[in-house]
Parts: C-alpha cells; sequence; structure tokens
C-alpha cells in the first residue's frame, strides 16, 4: 500500500494525539480543550495563518505551497466533537470525563487532519493553498453550518472542500464512495394533540387523545408506503409518545409524538412534511380534537459532486489500491452544508471488524491513521501539483 513514507514515520505521533483527545472527550460546542491543542499544534507545525472562533469553537488552519500561480484552495475538514454516553472500552486511555465518549471516530479523523498538516507545512509540495478545517458540533448540533454562516468558504478562499469518515464493519484500510446522494437529511418532528379530558368510565363525555394517538401512529406509516415514490428513498419513524396523565381512571387532555425522517431528496423531504402535517391536522379534526405540528429541518442531503467525487475515488485507489462504491445510508451529516457552499466529496475509510458507531465499546482504528493521512495529503498535492 503506498503510504507516504514521511507519514509512516508520523504515525506513532499522530497516534498520540488521537489516544490524547480520545482521554478529554468534549461535547457539542465546547470543545475548548481539543480546540486549543488544536490550534497549538498548527502553530507548532509552522502554518501560515492559525484563526480561531470561526463557528464559536471551530479552528482554521492555512498552508501555503510552494507557490500559487493558480489561485486555488483545497479544504480538508476533521469533526472534533465526542458523544454524550459513557464509555465502556477498558482501554488504558479511556475517556476520562464521565457521560463523555468519543464513540464515532472523531478523534481519529481530527488526527488524520493535524498529521496531514504537519506532512503540507513541512513538505509544501503543492502549487495552491490548502486550508484544514476542524469543526464542533457535528453530532447533532450542526458546527459546519456555523462555520459557513461565519463565512468560512469565502474568507479563506476555500473552492473545494473533501471529508472522511471511518466506518466499522468495512476492511481495515478500505475506501468506498458514491456520486451523488450518500446520506440522508435528517429531520425532527413533534406533534401535539389536543382533545377533552374527562373520566375513563365516561370516554362519551371526551375527546380522546389516546385513540387519536394510536391513529395517527398507524397513519403516519402510509406517508412512505402509499404516498411516496418508491424508487425514492424515505424513512419516517415514530420514535416517542407521551400523554398528560398516566392515571389508569383518566382520559388525557392532550397527547405528543416525537418523530425522525430521513431522506435523500428535497423533493421527498417536501412530501413527507406536507403529508405528515395533512394527516395529523385531518385524524385530529375528525375526532373533534387538534393538532399543531413543529417540524424542524436538521442536516440536508449529504451530495457528493461528480466531478470532485471521481477525483477522489482516483486518489484512494493510488494509495489504498481499490475503493469500493459506497452503499446510499440514512444517517446524516453535517458536512453536507459545506457541500452546499462548494463542490467536494465525502468518502469513507473501513475501520475494520470494530464495534458499531455510537457503541460504547466502539475504538478508532489506529491502523488506518497513515492509510487516511495519505489520502488527505494526495488530495492535495495531486489537485494542486507544484509549478
Amino acid at each position: 500500500m503506498p503510504i507516504k513514507n514521511r507519514l509512516a514515520e508520523m504515525h506513532e505521533e499522530i497516534t498520540g494525539w488521537r489516544r490524547d483527545i480520545h482521554q478529554h472527550p468534549e461535547i457539542l460546542y465546547d470543545t475548548h480543550r481539543t480546540s486549543a491543542l488544536v490550534a497549538e499544534k498548527l502553530k507548532e507545525f509552522g502554518c501560515d495563518e492559525v484563526v480561531n472562533g470561526i463557528g464559536r469553537t471551530g479552528v482554521v488552519g492555512v498552508i501555503r505551497g510552494k507557490s500559487d500561480t493558480r489561485g486555488r484552495a483545497i479544504g480538508l475538514r476533521a469533526d472534533m466533537d465526542a458523544l454524550p454516553m459513557q464509555e465502556q472500552t477498558g482501554l488504558e486511555y479511556a475517556s476520562q470525563t464521565p457521560n463523555a465518549m468519543h464513540a464515532c471516530g472523531h478523534d481519529g479523523h481530527t488526527a488524520m487532519v493535524l498529521g496531514t498538516a504537519k506532512y503540507l507545512a513541512e513538505t509544501r509540495n503543492f502549487d495552491g493553498t490548502a486550508v484544514v478545517i476542524f469543526q464542533p458540533a457535528e453530532e447533532g448540533g450542526n458546527g459546519a453550518e456555523a462555520m459557513c454562516k461565519d463565512g468560512l468558504m469565502d474568507r479563506f478562499g476555500i473552492q473545494e472542500v473533501y471529508a472522511m469518515h471511518n466506518v466499522p464493519g468495512v476492511p481495515t484500510g478500505q475506501f468506498a464512495i458514491r456520486s451523488g446522494p450518500l446520506l440522508a437529511a435528517a429531520d425532527e418532528f413533534e406533534i401535539h394533540l389536543e382533545g377533552r379530558g374527562g373520566h375513563a368510565a365516561k370516554p362519551h363525555d371526551t375527546v380522546d387523545t389516546t385513540v387519536m394517538l394510536s391513529q395517527l401512529i398507524v397513519a403516519l406509516q402510509t406517508v412512505v408506503s402509499r404516498n411516496a415514490d418508491p424508487i425514492q428513498q424515505g424513512v419516517l419513524s415514530v420514535t416517542s409518545v407521551e400523554t398528560s396523565s398516566k392515571a389508569f381512571n383518566v382520559i388525557p387532555q392532550s397527547a405528543s409524538v416525537n418523530g425522525t425522517v430521513r431522506t435523500h431528496s428535497n423533493e421527498m423531504r417536501d412530501l413527507i412534511e406536507k403529508r405528515l402535517t395533512e394527516i395529523a391536522e385531518g385524524i385530529a379534526a375528525t375526532m373533534g380534537g387538534t393538532a399543531t405540528v413543529a417540524y424542524k429541518h436538521g442536516v440536508p442531503v449529504t451530495i457528493n459532486a461528480e466531478e470532485q467525487t471521481g477525483y477522489a475515488e482516483e486518489v484512494a485507489i493510488s494509495v489504498g489500491g481499490s475503493c469500493d462504491e459506497a452503499p446510499m445510508v440514512m444517517g446524516g451529516e453535517d458536512f453536507s452544508f459545506m457541500l452546499e457552499e462548494r463542490p467536494g466529496a465525502f468518502i469513507i475509510l473501513g475501520n475494520g471488524e470494530t464495534a458499531g458507531l455510537h457503541h460504547p465499546e466502539y475504538n478508532f482504528n489506529d491502523e488506518i491513521i497513515p492509510i487516511g493521512c495519505s489520502w488527505f495529503a494526495e488530495m492535495v498535492e495531486r489537485r494542486m501539483p507544484a509549478a
């Protein structure tokens, strides 16, 4: 496997950074220690510019090549935040923070882009500018969107942007990618039902929200199965319900239903939101009650640009020997906000036979560090060859 020699030499050092970050996980935007560590390393590497506070706690490093005859700039993104869960790995470098854990491998992503930054700052064997992006709050906080709103792309002149994610269950070091939709838009909904509460022995004097609730849950399952084109991808899942009373002899005045919607196109996203609202309001009205729908748009669809995907695949093959076609999945990824602003691609890298993402026994596979670093570095050097 043609790993860059210098990055192979740095393997142990980068692994040390990764494990240090793993020991000190931070949630959402509270990545103060991690952000400070990243900024300190980037300055130590000799980056031409290091900027804190993009997207609240995001960090950006600028590395200029030996020349810049065409004014090109490529962004390489890593996520820094952890998950609010208790680690159960038993590792000697396990999380030292209760109820916080790097269970998605963001510690590995951050370490790999840091290693790439060190390599690029040492060699500068490219014609243009490499921009390394370290974002907070990927896990539910839309940190990528926050960085974009702070002018990330325009401020640093980024023309293309790339990111990577490890995937357990895929052979160690195996790349996979696909053009077009890859990960789903991830939305949330809450439906509040209002009826007329009363004694459970006198249902005729009430507007029963529990029956309304039951009818609604079943009816919502028809949105994807009966309203959507079966060729399109869509998931609507009810994940929690609650009533205003827990008593055995009370018909509750109100009830609520929460859930998630996952789609791979804006057309499907709009359809599900429209039908969900119509069904909720219709069932409630038919039974004499009312429904209030709160629909929250989360991350948009992650769409890989065709040309940039082809280039990322070409580099993956040169580094790893092959690159599979990635399946479309219903998980969400806020890198999609960056892809809405600039063309780019999101690639996956096999983590081997480890526990799954978001599992308390998950651990990033340090064997893939030089592979990921070599891909990031080659993405810059091959796209912007030295003049």
